[in-house]
């Protein structure tokens, strides 16, 4: 008969929220309704998306136009490469 191995250890027998990352990845996976981000983190993402979508614009508006569909009443001053007619 083997005797069971000595651990100094305790990760494994924590039972409760330490600040170990293990226990509290534990803690987390067992407990997913109360995980949630801090209001603070949210407000700054926040801030960060609107901060993102105003550069873009800006981009969007600074770059050049560029006609993909044509309207019918422009497409008669443009003639296509190959005619030369």
């Amino acid at each position: 008969m083997t005797r069971k191995k000595k651990t100094r250890s305790l990760a494994d027998k924590v039972t409760i929220r330490t600040g170990r990352r293990k226990d509290y990845k534990k803690w987390r996976h067992d407990n997913p309704d109360q995980v949630a981000p801090s209001r603070r983190f949210v407000a700054k993402k926040q801030q960060q998306r609107k901060l993102q979508a105003v550069r873009k614009l800006a981009r969007q508006q600074e770059g050049q136009n560029i006609a993909i569909h044509p309207d019918k009443s422009n497409s008669g001053t443009t003639k296509p490469q190959g005619d030369n007619s």
